[in-house]
């Protein structure tokens, strides 16, 4: 069976580009390799600009899952994420494939690559806590969740209204501590290989800065005028998603522009700390430096020391085989 290759890091690291130099790399020794998705919020159909999702048309040839599969209304949960994910790579292993899992979604990430169970939801309490977290704001849900579980508290941070709701509801249908169903060092579910992209802060800031400037300029605040009819502000979490979050404000007219892309980029600052300090606890991933020109071939050295031991050999005929 083939390995799980996971491509992870922070937003604006590169791990598209890293997946499909990958992809081609595997396919010139006559290996197939596909991408299956871990970023949550490029599970939406129509949300393309604010979550840098490659066209078709930029996917190198490689099949790609788990992409444009929600609707704006629906929710995202991570415990669904698991299942779809999961069979998506038994798919591409069955075909004798690599499947590249790429995404900077930790919780997403983390639950493919690793022995987690997550507890069962109740519609009720969820309801409940939802109301709460639009009366209260997500500040008062993550002083209460302080209170109850400091460790899922400060791994969420006080921002994330879905997880906080997430944690919240977890603590009360169990009676134990969120952080409890979230082993830091839990076993593998199949044999894979984590591949961290990493880039010092004082390089990363500015091309994130760049990338919310990006997004308004190729048409961020179009796409969201588009997604209003199908729902989009109905959406628990897409309506929040960052960027989506911050148009919808300012067509509203609550935000000027200047703020909307001020507020989106201190959000995915946050963020790509937060990201950072996930992907910390992967402590046998090979680290690869996102500016770094040889992080490709540093890339393939990990990969093949995973597909070796696997008996996945390049195929006769192919260019490494001749």
């Amino acid at each position: 069976m083939t390995p799980i290759i996971a491509v992870v890091g922070a937003t604006g690291t590169g791990k598209s580009a890293l997946s499909l130099d990958l992809a081609e790399r595997l396919r010139d020794r006559g290996i197939a390799a596909e991408v299956v998705n871990a970023d949550a919020m490029q599970l939406y159909r129509g949300m393309d600009i604010g979550t840098a999702k490659l066209p078709p048309g930029e996917r190198r040839g490689v099949p790609h899952h788990l992409l444009d599969v929600l609707e704006v209304t629906d929710d995202a949960a991570v415990a669904r994420y698991q299942g779809d994910a999961r069979a998506a790579i038994a798919d591409v292993q069955d075909r004798g494939a690599v499947p590249l899992l790429v995404g900077g979604s930790g919780l997403y990430v983390s639950s493919v690559l690793f022995k987690f169970e997550f507890p069962g939801t109740d519609p009720d309490i969820r309801r409940g806590l939802e109301e709460r977290l639009e009366r209260e704001g997500p500040g008062m849900l993550h002083r209460h969740l302080r209170e109850i579980d400091p460790k899922a508290a400060a791994a969420i941070g006080p921002f994330n209204g879905r997880r906080l709701v997430r944690a919240l509801e977890v603590i009360e249908l169990t009676g134990r501590p969120h952080s409890a169903s979230l082993p830091e060092q839990p076993g593998r579910w199949r044999d894979s290989v984590i591949l961290g992209l990493g880039m010092p802060r004082d390089e990363l800031v500015p091309r994130l800065d760049a990338r919310v400037e990006a997004m308004w300029q190729d048409g961020l605040v179009e796409e969201v005028r588009a997604l209003l009819p199908l729902g989009l502000e109905r959406g628990v979490t897409a309506s929040r998603a960052i960027g989506y979050a911050q148009a919808i404000a300012q067509l509203r007219g609550d935000l000027t522009e200047e703020e909307a892309i001020a507020q989106t980029a201190l959000l995915t600052r946050k963020y790509a700390r937060r990201q950072v300090s996930w992907f910390r606890r992967y402590s046998d991933a090979t680290p690869l430096g996102a500016l770094d020109p040889g992080r490709v071939d540093e890339a393939m050295a990990a990969v093949d020391a995973a597909l070796e031991p696997a008996g996945i050999r390049a195929r006769p005929g192919s260019a490494a085989a001749d």
